[in-house]
């Protein structure tokens, strides 16, 4: 095992973020962007990956100490603040995810579906009564009554073409 590796298994049996990470990093004075610690968890096959050196996993290890046991002056209990990771976790899960809402039933009386007759200019209904002449045909029928269409004539033939005569 090189260090990445066991950097990689202590921050997920600690259940530390990246931010909680630069914190520890911190106590020690030692300076590491989020960017930096991305890298370092990266595949070893990809291209950004950075080796994590010594001198990183020491001063880890160093600030995991303070940051777990406290100071002499003000100690902590390390599973006290190992289950306030879990409980902060669990805490930004629920406010991160949005709740599922089902959807409301179909209701004929909801106001957004509800039938709003226009407003302005109306046209009156007109029932039809018989057949005029000046109307046009059903679809789908010429003025002859057959169903056949009429043979489309090409538009050269229209024209006349005199070829210089008169």
């Amino acid at each position: 095992m090189n260090n990445n590796d066991i950097f990689k298994k202590l921050r997920v049996a600690l259940q530390l973020r990246d931010d909680q990470i630069v914190e520890i990093l911190n106590l020690v004075d030692f300076k590491m962007s989020k960017g930096e610690l991305g890298d370092i968890f990266r595949a070893e096959d990809h291209a950004n990956f950075m080796e994590c050196g010594d001198q990183v996993l020491r001063n880890f290890l160093n600030g995991l100490i303070i940051h777990l046991r406290g100071t002499k002056e003000n100690p902590k209990n390390p599973r006290e603040v190992i289950k306030s990771h879990k409980d902060y976790e669990t805490q930004t899960e629920r406010t991160e995810k949005t709740i599922y809402e089902p959807k409301k039933p179909y209701n004929k009386t909801d106001s957004k579906t509800q039938f709003k007759p226009r407003t302005g200019d109306k046209k009156e209904f007109k029932p039809k009564t018989g057949e005029s002449s000046d109307k046009k045909p059903a679809f789908g029928k010429n003025k002859f009554g057959n169903d056949k269409k009429p043979a489309k004539q090409n538009p050269v033939e229209k024209f006349k073409f005199k070829d210089g005569k008169k």
